[in-house]
């Protein structure tokens, strides 16, 4: 954890580290109040074979010291003793906390390119297509745009898509703590923090451009930049707790007359 936590939790795609570390224990330890009574200890056989195929597997990482396999497969080894202590009925009862927690290790940054890459390339196109229409001198192709004698790259990081796994992780809990018990009004709301994020990084995007093209290229990159950053990822979170309290009520409506009916 030392080194998941001077590896990633430094970083943007790390930096909610800290916070799922804290609110995953205490999501824990509700739970495990509530499956206390279904707790007994799992089989040993299940246990020694999980364990024979991790442990080597977590070993080999950390002599490589690849981040993100290492914290996958420590976290699986943390899981298969807990399995062993309180057994599988009661780790179904903790499920969320423990999936939840997860979000402690940074993603592989194959697997973040590679979900990414599509959305850069849209937004991207996107804020070319809006800022032309509104009388830019602006181009470009993929993820390079031209606006005026400016070149930007519109990397993860510039494009906010690093903050997607942050506002999914917080998204989340917010989600389980008001609405665990309606499970399908819960997955409803889930499926929009994607969209959202999408809307906040083109925004984002937006902001930079405009800043490079009528600041300079200095503004845009400093203090600006990092701005822009935190002030769109608050806003894509109360973004989130605004379509809650919007939805819910009409989500409540809808049930009512299905029951009533």
């Amino acid at each position: 954890m030392m080194f998941v936590s001077q590896e990633s939790w430094s970083q943007e795609t790390g930096a909610h580290g800290p916070i799922v570390l804290f609110t995953g224990l205490w999501l824990l330890r509700r739970r495990w109040l509530v499956a206390k009574p279904d707790m007994e200890p799992a089989p040993t056989l299940p246990v020694v074979l999980l364990a024979t195929i991790c442990l080597p597997l977590f070993l080999f990482a950390r002599v490589t010291q690849i981040v993100e396999i290492e914290g996958y497969l420590m976290y699986s080894l943390v899981l298969i003793a807990l399995y062993s202590l309180v057994g599988m009925k009661a780790m179904k009862l903790m499920w969320f906390p423990l999936f939840y927690m997860l979000f402690v290790f940074p993603p592989p940054d194959t697997l973040i390119a590679l979900i990414t890459q599509p959305l850069k390339i849209l937004i991207s196109q996107a804020a070319i297509g809006f800022l032309h229409a509104l009388g830019y001198p602006i181009g470009g192709a993929g993820v390079m745009i031209q606006i005026g004698q400016y070149q930007l790259l519109v990397a993860a990081a510039c494009s906010g898509l690093n903050s997607l796994v942050s506002l999914s992780a917080i998204s989340l809990f917010y989600i389980y703590v008001r609405h665990q018990a309606d499970w399908r009004y819960a997955v409803l709301l889930s499926t929009m923090i994607i969209p959202v994020a999408i809307i906040a990084n083109f925004i984002r995007v937006l902001i930079l451009i405009l800043l490079t093209y009528h600041s300079g290229e200095a503004a845009a990159q400093g203090f600006m930049h990092n701005f822009a950053g935190i002030t769109m990822f608050m806003i894509a979170v109360l973004t989130i707790f605004a379509i809650d309290s919007v939805l819910e009520p009409i989500w409540r409506r809808f049930q009512n007359k299905g029951v009533a009916a």
